[in-house]
């Protein structure tokens, strides 16, 4: 990584475990997993003890269980050897990796599928008969994020102790772990759990992506509270189609999963997704323009008395008996009032009473809250904002969101897509701009190993065949590389204008061609602002201004 120390693998590793740690045979790992219906069998020493999981050969600390996940290319069992040569005392392999294996001279935990029992096993080893914190779990195409940090909020204003794992940071007692998954691995959840538990935390918010639910890295986790945002179209390089898209999604929702279901019924999804669901449902119903939901299972709740108030919206949230929550956010957007009513009552349905919430709501103002990269002030005159909308429903929305009345006022958004995903959005994410922001800049985001010139024409040619073909004002054009983008936006910006600065929010390195680049759009804008003269008015990189596109 260019100008930074990374730390190593086994570094990595050491900071989501718990202290002291456990110990465990695999005889009584194997013997737990059976009673989660798991079948396993030991090759070797029986009452090895292990005080670990871990899936990265280059991370195993001494005394792990090296998990070997048969891979595309390779084998986990593969790397046995060096496992055992960082410490390993036992091996978790499927019948091929337990004979690929043999050569190591570790005992193994032999099951059907790794990825299948890896976290089950994970939650046997730290999991030791004790109560742990309470997991809230927020899923969704958008809106993730802020909403997480809504509800550590709330719990915060409570009184209680939170964690927080997602896509910006992992907190754990308060010590900051550096997040490089929406969530880690199954191990590694499981081992901050373990070491939240010790440390006393109540309730933990967790991020849950599709890539998460898809690769099992939430295995052997039961969520008291998940919380479904919405669906729009994304990572379909993963999943093929948005039905199964869908699908990914709605096993969270399963009853073996979670106990309580809150779920957005906004769209057709959200109402798909709530008819679905096995668990105890909440529908949530925040727009008001959209049909009602009496046909829907489970507890109806909406969002009613909608006001504009300063940035963000004063709103009530009614429910059954009458109950009414009234509620603040500071943070602009129509979809962020959403974010904020899901966290609300996620946070009402993991059983805090609503008059304790009420007076937090009326005392703390919790739902105004800082979130890096979400919908972030940089400036005020010209307005530039920089967020992580990186889809064409999150663009959509955060322009809309950041257009003032101002006669002659104008939105100006720089953007590109992300190289080796799904390349069908690129289009739509062009178009969407054209038809909401007058000026649109094209450029690079994260190209990875693609070449960065075809992803921004595929981008550019959206936007220029919707101006084409529907007669719209607005202008695009193509600047590379994005500082020099974001430069070219400061420099055309009068003091009425808005720039947005989407899709990386605040994410410092840009990846291309495997280098990280130092790249912080923050930083760029503040720069370009100051040498156009511009962005007069205080600074708020530091306002409660996030946006929902976690």
């Amino acid at each position: 990584m260019v100008g930074n120390v990374e730390p190593t693998p086994q570094e990595a590793e050491r900071a989501f475990r718990p202290d002291p740690a456990p110990r465990v045979t695999i005889r009584e790992l194997a013997a737990r997993l059976a009673e989660r219906g798991i079948s396993a069998r030991v090759d070797g020493d029986a009452d090895v003890v292990v005080s670990g999981v871990c899936l990265d050969s280059r991370a195993v600390l001494p005394g792990d269980l090296y998990a070997a996940v048969p891979g595309a290319r390779s084998h986990g069992a593969d790397f046995a050897a060096a496992a055992a040569a960082s410490g390993a005392h036992a091996l978790l392999a499927d019948p091929a990796g337990a004979q690929r294996a043999q050569n190591a001279g570790l005992p193994v935990l032999v099951v059907d599928s790794v990825r299948a029992a890896v976290g089950p096993l994970a939650a046997c080893l730290y999991d030791q008969g004790e109560s742990g914190p309470a997991l809230l779990g927020v899923t969704g195409t958008n809106g993730k994020t802020t909403t997480t940090y809504f509800i550590t909020s709330l719990l915060a204003a409570l009184g209680q102790r939170t964690g927080l794992i997602g896509t910006i940071e992992i907190l754990a007692d308060g010590t900051r772990i550096p997040s490089v998954l929406t969530t880690p691995e199954a191990p590694q959840l499981h081992a901050l759990l373990g070491r939240m538990r010790s440390a006393g935390v109540d309730t933990v918010a967790m991020e849950v992506s599709s890539h998460s639910i898809d690769y099992d890295r939430v295995g052997g986790m039961r969520f008291d509270v998940a919380g479904f945002t919405n669906l729009t179209q994304d990572h379909l390089d993963l999943h093929g189609s948005m039905e199964a898209y869908f699908a990914t999604k709605a096993r969270l929702f399963d009853v073996g999963r979670c106990e309580r279901a809150v779920i957005t019924v906004d769209d057709d999804w959200g109402r798909r997704m709530a008819r679905s669901s096995s668990a105890e449902v909440f529908t949530l119903r925040t727009h008001t323009t959209n049909p009602g939901h009496e046909d829907l299972p489970g507890r109806a709740w909406h969002v009613a008395s909608l006001t504009p108030s300063g940035l963000g919206h004063d709103f009530e949230l009614r429910g059954p008996g009458g109950v009414v929550l009234r509620a603040h956010t500071g943070l602009p957007g129509l979809f962020n009032v959403s974010n904020a009513a899901l966290a609300v009552l996620m946070v009402h349905a993991s059983g805090v009473p609503a008059a304790d919430l009420q007076h937090v709501l009326d005392t703390a103002d919790p739902l105004t809250v800082a979130v890096p990269g979400r919908m972030q002030v940089i400036s005020r005159e010209p307005a530039g904002i920089v967020d992580f909308a990186h889809n064409a429903d999150a663009l959509e929305r955060a322009i809309d969101a950041v257009r003032g009345d101002r006669p002659g006022a104008r939105v100006i958004v720089v953007f590109g897509a992300t190289g080796d995903r799904d390349a069908t959005k690129r289009p739509t994410m062009g178009s969407v701009a054209a038809r909401h922001a007058d000026v649109v800049i094209v450029t690079d985001d994260d190209p990875h190993g693609e070449e960065p010139g075809g992803i921004r024409r595929q981008v550019l040619d959206g936007a220029l065949d919707a101006i084409a073909a529907e007669g719209l004002s607005s202008h695009a054009v193509e600047v590379f590389p994005r500082a020099e983008a974001i430069a070219a936006a400061a420099a055309m910006a009068r003091p009425e204008d808005t720039i947005l600065v989407a899709g990386r929010g605040h994410e410092v390195w840009q990846e291309v061609n495997g280098v990280n680049v130092a790249l912080d759009d923050r930083v760029e804008l503040r720069r370009a602002l100051d040498a156009a003269g511009s962005g007069r008015g205080p600074a708020a990189t530091d306002a409660a201004d996030p946006a929902g596109n976690g």
